[in-house]
């Protein structure tokens, strides 16, 4: 599974060819969450509150970025990287 961006200790991936709907996966520390792309639901697993702020934050500057990373997934396309919120 890719890493396509990694900002104040949280990893966020990708799966290749992954199922529906339009989702990433983020780890930070211990915890592990499935978010969804465009609404930020929170889809399984735990963020603490304030990594999950920071990713819903910079996963809707990053939207358009998200969505055309999970249109090549499905295409088995390589992953481009998204500039973390702590470069931003």
């Amino acid at each position: 599974m890719p890493t396509i961006s990694t900002f104040f200790g949280i990893s966020v991936r990708m799966f290749y060819n992954d199922h529906p709907p339009p989702h990433y996966h983020v780890a930070y520390g211990s915890h592990r969450a499935i978010v969804a792309i465009g609404s930020g639901a929170l889809l399984h697993g735990f963020l603490p509150a304030g990594a999950l702020r920071v990713v819903r934050e910079w996963a809707g500057r990053h939207e358009a970025e998200l969505l055309e990373n999970w249109e090549r997934a499905r295409m088995k396309a390589p992953l481009e990287r998204i500039q973390g919120a702590d470069q931003e």
